[in-house]
Formats: structure tokens, C-alpha cells, sequence
């Protein structure tokens, strides 16, 4: 059969579009057929490039036998978690209260009213090692909905009420320096010593809490660079083209999850430009712009831990191999979804580290994919989550799309000097973002989805970019917001730091007084301007004396009266600024 989901904007979902399971995708027509049935909901949740996703789609959805039981007890729902974040993360939630090994695929059983009453992860075809039969659970859920009705809704409505509780904590007030130094204590007792990194098997990169520890509030840099360094020289690093992997299974960095995200991979960037790791900052800038960039400049989800090899399909056989090698092979798929804050990580990214290396073509890919969602992740004139092949899906933009995307905007402003790029993340900055329609209307609760996944949070993200609005002078509203952001979270950040990287870095530029680098120089580059690209600074701008004058103009006060010299820095410590100095030796590079 052909189900509902082949003319979805979605390679998870059009996967599954011939799967002989009657799938739904996302929307109100699900919750409408399952009260009209009278039967619980089964929500699967995945992404196109999560292997243990593909095997349950081989061994269980599309089998007949077990798609026939599921269509005649449930109504089954597929959701692409990248494209409904907001979904994910209110099903997330609830499946905690049934299972501590969460992770995709994500199965949740619920009532007609969305109200989850029992989770898992993967289920296998045949039971094995503990974990029963995905046709067992299937025959359980069913029989416990028929036969222990009231039970089962009473469940469900415990959850919600859970749910409901932990989403409305008090606010605690934005840390000071030395709760946020103690943070980074907390996070480096934590640290691997032996191979570098934090915690564990299954090990991750954590990203958010490496960019947290390298902030100089935090005072963690030596740790980052250890778990930097143990990362590149490990088989997490692809040894051809340099990107990453999303984790690894061994402690010791070793057997990697071999799916490679957009999202790793840009944060990733950006701690090694911070920590001076030129040679994984180039390695990860080549795996961007040659694997993952998209016809129209944009960047795509991911790529696959799965590929074709000799007509069977394996996991990271593609990546074990030689460049020689791989040469022969057809490389794994990449998923092409254009994911708006994703692709501000991207953007920020790339902008940021060509300007500091002079990679001018960098900043150029960055331009070309800010153009490109810009233009096409629109409905109606509004920001959308995501695109395939130049056609914008309905779902709309997250929190975290806007404050990500706003930032990388806020960035590439910087590199270019072209002060339309700052204007324009202001307006994305903002827009609304409204929460998801039917999640609204079935009343589901998301709970307090504030720490950080694979990348910032939706407050974290909209903090930042508030942040780096005010450094740039666009208004003490937007230290205001971030404030307000920053304040309402910081509770549960100081309790668990490593889960809540990328607020606590908003809450340490919040806390130490902001260094501001202006170096107005009618070439942009030479010397000086060098200099400048070499400071450490919350920001630092190279623009001409026009381009002063237009980011002054566009409401920008840092730049206000830039241009009335030409050849001369600007050093200024929470906006005021030092008499403008036109020698290199002249600026320090620390603070």
C-alpha cells in the first residue's frame, strides 16, 4: 500500500510512504480518527539518517503481519523529529516516566487526547537479550487499553499533571561570576582524564558545554582542548574529509554512531576556532561545504550512517574504508532538509572562522545560504522550520530557528562588514514563533524543555542572539531580554551545568563586562586589521568608514561616529571606548 506520507517534506517520512503500516503524519486528522475509532494513538518518531530508525523500519514496519496489527488496534503516526522538534520534545518528556533509555527511534503509546500512558525506544522483531517482541508490546498496550481502561487513562493524566508542574518553575535570577565559575567546576569533575570528554560510553562531543568552558567566566579551556584534541585523533573524526561523527559507543571514542549532523558539526567549528585548531577547523569547513551544502547554497540535515555495499545495506562501512576505497562506493545519502536554525549554526560558523583564517569563500557560503533560507523557508511571509528541494514545509519555526538563525545572521554582519545582514537578524529576531497548532489543540504539555540536545535550547538560542544585539548596540531592550531568558532557566542550569551549556555561556556574557573591537579601515584588511581579528573580544568588527556609518544609521550606537577616522581601532570595555589607536602594537589582544 501507499500511505500518506509520500508527498511529505520530509526523506523520513517518504521512507516510510510504502510501508504497508497505515501512517498518519503529523497533524489534527490523527487525534480525529483515533476518538472517532476509540483507540490509542501509536506515535513513531525518528530521523532519516538514525540507523536503529532504518532497522525497526525493516524488521517490524514493513512487515505485513505486524503493520496488520497495528492498523487494526492503533492509529500510527510518523513524525520526522527534526522537522517537529517542539513534538519531539513534549513526547520525550513523557516517555521518561516509562523508560531511562530514551533516545530514536521514540515510540509512544497515547490516548486519542495525545496523553502518553507507556514509551520505548527500539523493540526488535523477535525478543532478545531482556527486550521483548515489538508485536509482545503491541499486544500488551492493546490488551491493557481494552482491559484496564480507567488504569491506563488515570496513568496518562498522572504524566500530564508531572508534566504540567516540572514546566512552570520559578525563575532564579541570572548567576554571577562565581555560580557560573562553579558550574564549570561541577562539569570539569566530570571530565574523562584518561581519553578526554565527559562522562561515559555511549560518549558525545557536548558541544554546548565545551562552547560553555571556553568562555572566560568559565575557565575550562584546558579541558576543552584535552577533549578536543582525544576527538580529532579518534576514530569520531572522520580520517578523510574531516567531519564527525555524531557519537561513539566506547569511552574511548571508539565503534562511532557513524551518522554525521549539521548540528555537530558547526558547533564543533566553532570550538576549535576557539580553541586554535586550525587544521579541525578546515577539516570540518571541507566536510560542510563539500558534503553537506545543497544545490542553492543552503546545508542539509545530515548523512547517513548507512550505504549500499555490495548490495547490502551497512552501517559505517562507507566510513571505514580509504579514501581509495570509498572512491568505488556510492557515498551514503544525505538528507537534504534545509533546517532553519541549523543552518544559522552553519552560517555563524563559517562566517565567523573566514574571517579570523581569510577565507573569503567561507563567507561567501555563509552569504549563499542565508540568502537561500532567507528566501525560501517562508509561508505566507513568515520563517518555517525547514525546506526540501526549494519547497518550504508548514511546520513553523522554532525558538531555537529564530535565535540561532538570528545569530549567524548577526555574524556573517561581522565578517562581511555589511550591516543588511545585522538588520535582517533583527527582524528574524523578532518574529514569533508560535507553538505548534496541534499540540496546542490537543492540549499536550512539552514540560521544561529548556536544557540543550544536540544543540541550544529555544531560550538559550534566543538569549544568545539577544545578547550579541546589545553587544553590537542595537538597544538595552535586548540585554533585557536576555536577562529575562537567562533568568527563568538558570535555576535548573545550576544544578546540571553539562546539560545546559549554551545558557550558562549567555549567562557568562551576561556577567563579566563585554570587550567591543571596532577597527575602521577603509580595505579591511592589512596589519591592523589583523590586529583586530586577533583580540579577544565579545565582538570585533572590521568595516570601513561607510560601513560604520551604515550600521550606525541602521540603529547600531557601538558604531555611532566610527567614521569620522580612517586606519584606527576602537577598543572599547562595556561601550566605553578607549581614544582609537592606529598602531598594531598599540591594541592588546587580551583582555
Amino acid at each position: 500500500m501507499t500511505n500518506r506520507l509520500a508527498d511529505t517534506l520530509s526523506p523520513y517520512l517518504r521512507a516510510h510512504a510504502d510501508n504497508p503500516v497505515d501512517w498518519h503524519p503529523w497533524g489534527q486528522e490523527a487525534f480525529d480518527e483515533a476518538r472517532r475509532r476509540d483507540v490509542p494513538l501509536l506515535i513513531s518518531i525518528g530521523y532519516s539518517t538514525c540507523h536503529w530508525c532504518h532497522v525497526m523500519a525493516r524488521e517490524s514496519f514493513s512487515d505485513e503481519a505486524t503493520a496488520a496489527q497495528i492498523n487494526d488496534g492503533f492509529v500510527a503516526v510518523k513524525i520526522d523529529r527534526e522537522e517537529h522538534p517542539a513534538v519531539d520534545a513534549a513526547f520525550m518528556a513523557s516517555a521518561s516516566a516509562f523508560t531511562q533509555n530514551l533516545g530514536w527511534p521514540l515510540t509512544v503509546f497515547t490516548t486519542p487526547q495525545g496523553a502518553a500512558f507507556y514509551a520505548g525506544t527500539y523493540w526488535p522483531s523477535r525478543a532478545r537479550g531482556g527486550t521483548p517482541a515489538f508485536r509482545d508490546v503491541l499486544t500488551a498496550v492493546r490488551e491493557a487499553w481494552t482491559d484496564r481502561h480507567a488504569e491506563v487513562v488515570s496513568s496518562a493524566e498522572a504524566v500530564v499533571e508531572a508534566l504540567r508542574a516540572a514546566a512552570h518553575a520559578p525563575e532564579s535570577g541570572v548567576p554571577d561570576a562565581r555560580a557560573l565559575r562553579d558550574a564549570a567546576t561541577s562539569i570539569i569533575e566530570r571530565e574523562d582524564r584518561e581519553f578526554g570528554g565527559f562522562g561515559g560510553a555511549p560518549k558525545f562531543p557536548m558541544a554546548t558545554a565545551l562552547r560553555f568552558l571556553q568562555h572566560p567566566a568559565a575557565g575550562g579551556a584546558d579541558a576543552v582542548d584535552r577533549a578536543l584534541e582525544a576527538m580529532a585523533a579518534s576514530e569520531l573524526r572522520d580520517a578523510v574529509d574531516g567531519g564527525f561523527f555524531r557519537y561513539a559507543t566506547g569511552r574511548d571514542w571508539t565503534v562511532p554512531h557513524y551518522e554525521r549532523m549539521l548540528t555537530d558539526n558547526a558547533q564543533l567549528l566553532q570550538v576549535a576556532l576557539d580553541a586554535e585548531r586550525e587544521d579541525i577547523v578546515r577539516g570540518i569547513a571541507d566536510f560542510l561545504l563539500n558534503v553537506l551544502r545543497r544545490d542553492g547554497g543552503a546545508f542539509g540535515a545530515a548523512q547517513d550512517s548507512e550505504s549500499w555495499i555490495g548490495g547490502e545495506r551497512s552501517e559505517g562501512g562507507y566510513y571505514r574504508r580509504d579514501a581509495a576505497g570509498r572512491a568505488a562506493l556510492e557515498p551514503p545519502t544525505v538528507d537534504g532538509k534545509v533546517i532553519t536554525g541549523w543552518n544559522g549554526l552553519a552560517i555563524g560558523a563559517l562566517a565567523r572562522a573566514g574571517a579570523v583564517l581569510d577565507e573569503p569563500g567561507w563567507i561567501d557560503a555563509a552569504a549563499s545560504a542565508a540568502e537561500r533560507v532567507l528566501t525560501v523557508n517562508r509561508s505566507a511571509g513568515e520563517l518555517v522550520r525547514s525546506s526540501l528541494d526549494g519547497r518550504a514545509a508548514t511546520a513553523v519555526a522554532t525558538e531555537a530557528d529564530l535565535g540561532l538563525l538570528a545569530d549567524g545572521l548577526f555574524s556573517l554582519a561581522l565578517a562581511t562588514g555589511d550591516a543588511s545582514w545585522a538588520m535582517r537578524g533583527l527582524e528574524v529576531l523578532g518574529a514569533q514563533a508560535d507553538p505548534d497548532p496541534v499540540l496546542a489543540a490537543q492540549g499536550i504539555v512539552r514540560g521544561a524543555d529548556d536544557g540543550d540536545g544536540d544543540l541550544p535550547s529555544g531560550p538559550a538560542a534566543l538569549a544568545s542572539a539577544h545578547l550579541t544585539a546589545w553587544l553590537l548596540g542595537a538597544g538595552q531592550e535586548h540585554r533585557v531580554r536576555a536577562d529575562r531568558l537567562v533568568a527563568g532557566v538558570a535555576g535548573r542550569a545550576l544544578q546540571h551545568p553539562i546539560a545546559y551549556g549554551a545558557i550558562l555561556r549567555v549567562a557568562a556574557g551576561l556577567a563579566v563586562p563585554p570587550r567591543q573591537v571596532v577597527a575602521v579601515i577603509s580595505t579591511r584588511d592589512g596589519a591592523l586589521a589583523d590586529r583586530a581579528r586577533e583580540a579577544d573580544a565579545d565582538v570585533i568588527a572590521v568595516v570601513t568608514p561607510a560601513q560604520a556609518r551604515a550600521f550606525a544609521d541602521a540603529g547600531f550606537e557601538l558604531f555611532e561616529g566610527r567614521d569620522v577616522s580612517d586606519g584606527v581601532v576602537y577598543d572599547c570595555r562595556d561601550f566605553v571606548c578607549r581614544m582609537p589607536v592606529a598602531e598594531p602594537r598599540e591594541l592588546a589582544l587580551s583582555r
